[in-house]
């Protein structure tokens, strides 16, 4: 037979089941978030199992890609925003 204790504690651990594992979605990265290498804008973040991210201009993205694929659990990737841009001045600039 359970005691007034007992059963709150099992309602506690039936309450605990509740709780996903679900991730977050990774914010988009900003003008403000720079390349922990050389200080430049940054296009790719990798984040790490322990936690903790490392951020990259597309140029220091490439040139580590194979050791970041190594330890990184995710990696977003937005670099595909520096070919989206106009190479073209506005009429209005010229």
């Amino acid at each position: 037979m359970l005691n007034q204790t007992d059963h709150l504690v099992r309602r506690r651990v039936e309450k605990r089941s509740d709780v996903t594992t679900a991730v977050a979605p990774t914010a988009a990265l900003s003008a403000a978030d720079r390349c922990d290498r050389c200080g430049a804008q940054a296009y790719v973040r990798a984040e790490l199992s322990s936690g903790f991210e490392l951020l990259f201009c597309a140029h220091h993205a490439r040139a580590h890609d194979a050791k970041l694929r190594e330890v990184a659990a995710t990696i977003h990737d937005e670099s595909d925003k520096l070919t989206n841009t106009s190479a073209t001045t506005p009429a209005e600039e010229r």
